[in-house]
């Protein structure tokens, strides 16, 4: 350590935690296990998607938060692909701390009113209900659980099994199955109440706040390693242009990847995950403004209060652990060819604003994409937010997602659209589409092929033909070249069925949820 970084401060079970020494790649989930001992947090596939490692982190409120609880917004996350000087700040909760909820609750009532209990209502729900067979997921389902479980009570409500299976969508069982998990879901309402004493926790969280960013630095062999944590975006920048070969952090949801799998050495760090203008998600104008370090989870939160037709592909865009922590903006800096996010802002004429110290620039979200893993950010320059015309909101919005899996999965493809008719005319159309080539961008053939063009089956015949000349897919572990091709073409198809002017199909004729209760219950033999 020198003189100028401080050490990594949070809260960890029931006190302030200092760490330093560590190289700031360092893992949450190997502190965990390694350093505090605190074991029952388990390591299964080291990339974010088996939920085995989720704990829940707690940071301080927005005064009046509707989803806050006791003055803390409570989010999950997978521990072994978060770095450990993210948690500055911040509370980690894990499953250890169940028990010490229990024993604190059960030492303040009277003694006569003393009970023996010693598990958490949604650990001795899992056992009621034998939602625990191997139990090597057993610590990542009851912390997803304990999530639901503080926000319901503290709102008063009780989730439906389908708001479960969602909260649980990043968590994966291969023993018991879901059934008795979602029963555990259900059941542990009905136990005594244990619940978070939040006050201690916000009053620590009070005394760690920072306002004027927070250096970390430990050494790699014979070089000192930083980890920059602006909090104005003033602040991030002159970081940026005065260390433009830095690695930007933001969610850790890929980057940490780099990390775990692919031992990338990544150097000095600038964090953007404290910097509070950079998670603005407001309309301004005539526009919705989402800034870059907005979390996935409020973005398409807020773009689905705006087009209800977007919830869909928001539930399914990973899980509940990686939608609190990545960000819209890291989703489209990224450029990934089969990013969810890109495709649907490009069916919503999204604009990107880029920013190189005071310099801002803005353009249209398809001119970003040069090639594949290429864009136009300049050496310096980062993205500062995304711009969408609250008018292209007005069209009638679909996105479908494709994937081997219905949760948590990696797209084979994903398309954005957008269509306004002028009475059978189509007026204006936008199809997007990742998964499709190097990059993902609009089919610009297939939509010159509409516009102007009655809204029919004839010419969506035509626009599907086109698509051909649009894309020319590959073939990858996720579906083959003419798979892709096939359902881009029957996506179209969708798009007109649901949207054509005489006898569109309702939402349940296309959407899976309309026959869930059913599947459901024909499953569990009701």
């Amino acid at each position: 350590m020198t003189d100028s970084t401080q050490p990594i401060r949070f809260f960890h079970r029931g006190r302030i935690v200092d760490v330093s020494g560590i190289h700031p790649t360092r893992s949450v989930l190997d502190w965990l296990r390694e350093d505090a001992r605190c074991t029952g947090t388990k390591e299964g596939c080291n990339e974010g998607d088996c939920g085995a490692c989720t704990v829940v982190i707690g940071e301080l409120a927005e005064a009046g938060e509707k989803e806050a609880v006791g003055g803390l917004r409570l989010s999950t996350v997978n521990a072994c692909i978060q770095f450990m000087p993210t948690l500055h700040g911040k509370a980690l909760f894990t499953v250890e701390d169940l028990k010490a909820q229990c024993t604190r609750q059960r030492d303040r009532a009277p003694r006569d009113k003393q009970t023996t209990v010693q598990l958490h209502p949604v650990q001795q729900a899992m056992v009621d209900c034998h939602g625990s067979q191997c139990g090597f997921c057993t610590p990542g389902f009851v912390m997803s659980l304990w999530s639901t479980y503080e926000h319901h009570c503290n709102a008063g409500t009780q989730p439906t099994r389908q708001q479960l299976a969602d909260d649980l969508s990043g968590n994966l069982c291969r023993c018991t199955g879901y059934r008795p998990i979602l029963d555990a879901g259900q059941r542990m309402f009905d136990l005594p109440s244990v619940r978070l004493d939040t006050e201690p926790v916000v009053a620590a969280l009070q005394s760690l706040k920072h306002d004027i960013g927070f250096e970390y630095a430990a050494p790699l062999g014979q070089r000192m390693d930083h980890f920059h944590a602006p909090t104005t975006l003033e602040q991030l920048a002159a970081l940026r242009e005065a260390k433009p070969a830095a690695q930007l952090l933001s969610g850790s949801t890929d980057v940490g990847l780099w990390v775990n799998k692919q031992f990338r050495d990544l150097g000095d760090i600038i964090y953007v995950g404290d910097v509070a203008g950079m998670k603005v998600v407001e309309e301004r104008g005539d526009a919705l403004y989402i800034g870059a370090g907005a979390s996935l989870e409020n973005a398409f939160r807020a773009l689905a209060a705006r087009v209800p037709s977007l919830t869909d592909v928001w539930l399914r865009f990973a899980s509940p652990p990686i939608r609190n922590a990545g960000t819209m903006g890291g989703n489209v800096a990224n450029g990934s060819p089969i990013g969810d996010s890109p495709p649907v802002l490009m069916s919503l004429d999204a604009e990107i604003e880029l920013r190189r110290g005071e310099r801002v620039r803005r353009m249209p979200l398809p001119d970003f994409y040069v090639d594949y893993m290429k864009n136009e950010l300049e050496p310096g320059e980062f993205v500062q937010g995304l711009w969408l015309p609250l008018a292209a909101m007005k069209r009638q919005v679909r996105a479908y997602k494709i994937s081997k899996r219905f949760d948590c999965d990696i797209s084979a493809l994903c398309g954005g659209f957008a269509v306004e008719l002028d009475g059978e005319i189509v007026k204006e159309v936008r199809l997007a589409y990742g998964g499709m080539a190097a990059i993902v961008k609009r089919a610009a053939r297939a939509e010159a092929a509409l516009v102007g063009k009655p809204w029919t089956q004839a010419s969506v015949n035509a626009a599907k033909a086109a698509l051909a000349q649009d894309f020319k897919p590959l073939s990858d572990m996720r579906a083959s070249a003419d798979y892709r091709l096939l359902v881009a073409q029957n996506l179209l198809q969708r798009l007109w069925l649901e949207t054509r002017a005489k006898d569109p199909l309702p939402v349940e004729a296309t959407s899976v949820w309309s026959v869930m209760p059913h599947a459901v219950a024909t499953a569990e033999g009701v």
